[in-house]
């Protein structure tokens, strides 16, 4: 599960940007990418796909109800998920139809952490 969590938030970790630099990044980084989260740490799940959706800057996901996630102009992105004693973060890069970054999260006590890579859909 925070092997989900995670991809979900670290894709979606999109860079926190201004209000202007988000309006500028909707027309180069809008649509849907498909995520692939890696762990390369820790015990979640070793891998996890899915798509997020980017409007105007703002990285969602349908069924992630907490969660946040933004790409800046320059393609930078930051991404969080909590979802009961479960969290992740992450950040990294987005170019017009790629991206890559890394991801931290946990589960109650446990620790992990990987990198994820995105491709426009």
């Amino acid at each position: 599960m925070i092997g989900r969590l995670a991809s979900a938030s670290v894709l979606v970790v999109l860079a926190v940007a201004s209000t202007t630099q988000i309006a500028n990044a909707g027309m180069r980084y809008d649509g849907a990418w498909d995520l692939n989260f890696v762990t390369q740490r820790g015990a979640c799940d070793r891998s996890y796909d899915f798509q997020v959706r980017v409007t105007n800057g703002v990285v969602s996901h349908p069924m992630l109800v907490r969660f946040t996630g933004h790409v800046s102009a320059s393609g930078a992105v930051r991404a969080s998920v909590t979802a009961g004693d479960k969290f992740a973060s992450g950040s990294g890069r987005l170019t017009q139809m790629t991206g890559h970054g890394t991801w931290s999260g946990y589960s109650g006590s446990a620790r992990c952490s990987g990198y994820w890579t995105a491709a426009r859909s």
